[in-house]
């Protein structure tokens, strides 16, 4: 199976390649890990940042994952988190973080993509916290993942973030205009319990809104909530060869997705790696299928979650080469 790395562009332009560029969650044997994707970087109140990164799949395991600020070394988490809280930072000042990941041999991976975060200015004597997030509901979406939604909080000067608790453990914040999150990385036919913190620019947290307890499907199942959305795919003729015109939306989940599998009539037949923050607007991609008229051929992708699992299939279409590709005839079918 081959890989590229794709560069993000807004539906209807086009991809540009870079053919035979190795994945950053990859490595050969004996080397160092890759460099982390998908590195993210949001102000959690005036003097902390939530810095958070895509796993990095490596042999031997990555044991560690440090996070840099600037030059100098902000913290570190295991090997099986994929985030961290920089704290004792000054308002209004703007930061650089990148993550290093650390395999279970010492040895050191290169740097990540530079992420940057701006602290809000902080509130002078604010020891008024938000009020806590009210309407908390969920719902498993698969065996490991679960959306999770929240009426917003109020604060006398601003919400700044949402954290999401899971039985006692701090996992996750979102910025203060969102209220709403999926959840990944979680156990088949497991019971868990989650809550909802407000935070402002001093830092003050809020109550815990009522807890959530949902369990998550048993077996395999990964959800639908964790496919990519709205997935197309169309044939079109070039040159006297055929190709399959891919379009689809990310996946609403914790991070940046940067890694696609498209599988191709039933089997594996791209890893799609995308070197640069995807986005909010459609993917798409081509890929060459053959010079046979009247072939059909069915297609899907999913997408490698930010905790380094697959997430769920998208609808498989079908589409067939030859007149009328690239027209209505050639679109593919599912839901």
């Amino acid at each position: 199976m081959r890989r590229v790395v794709l560069r993000w562009v807004l539906c209807g332009l086009v991809a540009a390649l870079c053919t035979g560029c190795p994945s950053g969650g990859s490595r050969d044997e004996g080397r160092a890990p890759g460099a982390p994707a998908g590195v993210t970087a949001r102000a959690g109140s005036a003097t902390s940042v939530h810095v958070m990164w895509n796993a990095v799949a490596a042999d031997p395991a990555v044991g560690a994952y440090e996070v840099y600020r600037g030059t100098e070394k902000a913290g570190e988490v295991p090997g099986t988190a994929h985030m961290l809280d920089v704290v004792r930072l000054a308002p209004s000042t703007a930061y650089v973080f990148t993550v290093r990941a650390r395999d279970g041999d010492g040895r050191l991976g290169p740097p990540s993509r530079e992420a940057r975060a701006t602290t809000p200015a902080a509130a002078a004597a604010d020891r008024s916290p938000p009020t806590p997030p009210g309407s908390v509901t969920g719902r498993a979406v698969g065996s490991r993942a679960v959306q999770l939604s929240w009426s917003a909080s109020t604060d006398d000067r601003a919400v700044v973030s949402y954290d999401v608790w899971q039985s006692g453990v701090r996992i996750h914040s979102v910025g203060g205009n969102q209220t709403a999150t999926v959840v990944t990385g979680l156990r088949p036919g497991v019971r868990y319990a989650f809550t909802v913190r407000a935070r402002d620019a001093a830092d003050n947290v809020s109550p815990a809104g009522p807890p959530v307890r949902l369990t998550t499907a048993r077996g395999g199942d990964e959800g639908a909530g964790t496919a990519p959305t709205g997935f197309r795919a169309v044939t079109r003729l070039a040159d006297g060869a055929y190709y399959i015109d891919l379009s689809w939306g990310a996946p609403q989940v914790d991070g940046v997705v940067t890694e696609y599998q498209i599988q191709l009539d039933g089997a594996p037949a791209t890893s799609l790696v995308w070197g640069a923050t995807p986005p909010s607007g459609k993917a798409v991609y081509s890929f060459y299928v053959g010079r046979e008229k009247g072939a059909v051929h069915r297609v899907r992708l999913r997408a490698r979650l930010p905790d380094g699992t697959w997430g769920a299939l998208s609808a498989e279409r079908t589409v067939t080469t030859g007149p009328g590709a690239g027209t209505a005839a050639g679109t593919g079918t599912g839901g």
